[in-house]
């Protein structure tokens, strides 16, 4: 039935056409591949029209399996592959249960790398594609599926082995022969393997010694697995064991991984390689041995480790509503906090284990208690917000499926306000975990009693149990970071890309860097993040090479000045040694900014972020409301940001010859108003 959408398909109005790029079987005929150019038409007029594109080609690979009945499809983007990748991934395979049904799994990845300023819009019509195409993909199978039964075709024999004997002499068997003829319904019947990726070894390359693992163990450290898990967890340990030089994790860390991405191989082998990256880069097997928190954590961070609940798993209580956060976060910066939590989860497999060891049956997650009483606005202060969205975003993509249970006792009025920020950040699987209560609901039958021994419930809930939790408080202002310290404790180390350099913008002394353009009609790329402060942008060039040179001594701490870089001399003339291409940038704290310029002329173009003030006014006109509350907020003379720029050869960039949009998207999901501005040879838009 699939094999009827080729090579044009007028259910799908999009697909334009396929051709053949490669066909192969092997030798015994179970196995047949074939690889197709596809040509689909694509909404997004305005968008491809820059890059006179009219269509977009994919690469489509279908794999049918005979033996396994199993039919696999991959595709992937070929149309702006470096700019953008799409992976989507299909399979049919027999009902592990039912031989009389097939389970279908469809799923895709979107990462766009950079889009010339457009990558919101692309995400948009991806998304908007992605998800119009799942229904539609289901509506032409079955009308392919019922157009066979009108044709009389009901079943596929099973197939079979050729004769050892005769092998050679016939290499495709009768099943195999009708395979070009025969629709790939296949797997409606019959049993069914865990398919992988070509990355991963196939079931064929287990020994039958190896291809199971000992029952007791099972039942012991791990807990039920059906065989098609059983057989994921080996193969992708077995892949471990073959290409990652490092240390290899333990069977119930790969088991979590794969239960955060529903035992998919590809996608669990893909979290799992860029978590043991990170914990490399970042030492995080050693930070229980290397983490000490300071004093004032153990006297103001109000969580802590309280036996375990009713079925075992180690209990955290986190007094959420009694912790200053804004205040911690000013003493301590948000490194110190994140390797706080991660040392907390550290702590908490370790404390898996043990249980487990204790209790003689596999305990994997912990259950965390948090009571908000107390929660206030003061709670949604924005740099706390953005801290407790960062530490989200690390613990969900390097321990997943540790949180068992999660009981959120005594939620104010105020708390739907931050559960509104902080839930679109956690994970579906994870969020199906939370069980929330408000004022005393928590108290009774189907409360706390039902998943916490009465014995271990704290007293500060009206239990019995003394809970050394510490209960917090405000911390004193005097304990807070200056503002050198606060620059010098590196706080976004953990979370910054490595292609992305950070600089330091002082007053009277912008960064700035230059680009050397060969040929004309090129195109430069940028994407920043202001940290601190407001800066503004602009985009010069000049025939002459700037001399490239740290300034020194601009400020009286000179310590403090960070990686801050002058390339425009002094003594250059605006409109003589060098002109602007790109009307100024305002750019506010906390915005992301990306962008493009066409380039004319070959030369040096400088990209420059200087900090911003307001503007003179004259003695007869009174100063902007803006511009004074701007100079307010602005406490140092320091601006901070973190940059990243590209520079694409015209050959790489088929589109009209005219500057792209530069587009500012702040922390959107903090805020909904939006505003929008327009300036000359660039438009920007503006959420704050």
């Amino acid at each position: 039935a699939y094999e009827k959408r080729f090579p044009t398909c007028p259910e799908i109005p999009v697909f334009l056409g396929s051709e053949i790029l490669h066909e192969s079987r092997s030798e015994d005929g179970a196995i047949h591949i074939i690889e197709r150019s596809c040509k689909l038409n694509v909404d997004a007029p305005r968008l491809l029209k820059k890059a006179r594109v009219e269509f977009v080609f994919f690469i489509q690979k279908n794999t049918v399996n005979w033996k396994e009945r199993t039919l696999r499809i991959e595709a992937h983007n070929e149309t702006f592959a470096n700019r953008v990748v799409v992976l989507e991934t299909c399979s049919y395979s027999v009902h592990p249960e039912n031989e009389e049904w097939t389970c279908f799994e469809q799923s895709a990845s979107l990462d766009i790398k950079s889009f010339f300023g457009f990558e919101s819009t692309v995400e948009k019509i991806a998304m908007k594609q992605y998800t119009s195409n799942i229904k539609r993909g289901k509506e032409v199978i079955e009308h392919y599926l019922k157009e066979l039964i009108s044709q009389g075709i009901t079943f596929i024999p099973r197939w079979t082995p050729p004769p050892v004997c005769r092998q050679k002499d016939e290499q495709t068997p009768a099943v195999g022969h009708d395979a070009d003829d025969l629709p790939l319904e296949s797997g409606a019947r019959g049993t069914t393997k865990e398919q992988t990726g070509s990355s991963c070894p196939p079931a064929e390359a287990v020994s039958p010694d190896a291809d199971k693992l000992d029952a007791d163990y099972i039942e012991r450290y791990l807990g039920q697995l059906t065989p098609m898990q059983e057989s994921c967890l080996i193969r992708l340990r077995q892949w471990l064991q073959e290409t990652h030089k490092g240390k290899i994790p333990k069977d119930e860390h790969i088991l979590r991984f794969l239960r955060a991405r529903d035992f998919n191989i590809d996608k669990a082998r893909e979290m799992l390689c860029q978590s043991l990256s990170w914990r490399k880069q970042y030492q995080v097997d050693y930070i229980l041995q290397s983490w000490r928190p300071p004093a004032l954590l153990d006297e103001y961070y109000t969580g802590g480790w309280h036996y375990q609940d009713k079925d075992g798993r180690p209990l955290y209580i986190l007094r959420l509503g009694q912790m200053d956060t804004k205040g911690l976060v000013k003493a301590l910066g948000e490194e110190s906090l994140l390797r706080h939590v991660l040392s907390i989860n550290e702590e908490g497999q370790k404390r898996c284990e043990e249980n487990t060891n204790i209790f003689g049956r596999p305990i994997t997650s912990w259950t965390c208690l948090v009571d908000l009483e107390g929660l206030n606005m003061r709670h949604l202060w924005r740099p706390g917000v953005k801290a407790l969205l960062r530490i989200i975003e690390v613990v969900e993509d390097n321990y997943p499926e540790t949180l068992g249970r999660l009981l959120i006792v005594r939620a104010p009025r105020v708390f739907p306000v931050l559960w509104t920020l902080v839930s679109p950040f956690i994970n579906e699987n994870t969020r199906q975990k939370f069980l929330i209560y408000s004022g005393n609901n928590y108290q009774g039958p189907g409360g706390l009693i039902d998943y916490v021994d009465k014995e271990v419930i704290p007293d500060f809930l009206g239990g019995d149990c003394m809970c050394t939790v510490p209960e917090g408080g405000l911390v004193p202002k005097s304990l807070y970071q200056t503002e050198e310290e606060s620059e010098n404790s590196d706080h976004i180390r953990l979370w910054t890309e490595t292609i992305y350099h950070s600089a330091s913008v002082l007053k009277g002394a912008p960064h700035e860097i230059v680009v050397e353009i060969l040929e004309g009609e090129s195109v430069i790329t940028w994407d920043f993040d202001i940290l601190k402060g407001d800066v503004v942008f602009s985009l010069f060039h000049s025939k002459r090479a700037p001399e490239t040179s740290h300034k020194e001594a601009t400020l009286q701490s000179t310590s403090a000045a960070g990686d801050n870089m002058q390339l425009i001399d002094k003594t250059w003339v605006l409109g003589v040694d060098y002109s602007r291409v790109e009307s100024p940038l305002v750019c506010r704290e906390g915005e992301s900014i990306q962008g493009s310029h066409v380039t004319r002329w070959p030369g040096f173009y400088i990209l420059q972020w200087k900090m911003h003030g307001p503007l003179p006014c004259s003695g007869t006109s009174l100063p902007r409301v803006d511009d004074v509350l701007a100079s307010l907020q602005v406490s140092s003379h320091k601006c901070k940001l973190i940059y990243y720029y590209e520079v694409l050869a015209s050959k790489d960039f088929r589109g009209s010859m005219s500057s792209l949009e530069s587009c500012n998207s702040g922390f959107s999901q903090l805020s909904g108003a939006t505003t929008s501005s327009s300036q000359s040879h660039s438009s920007s838009h503006l959420s704050r």
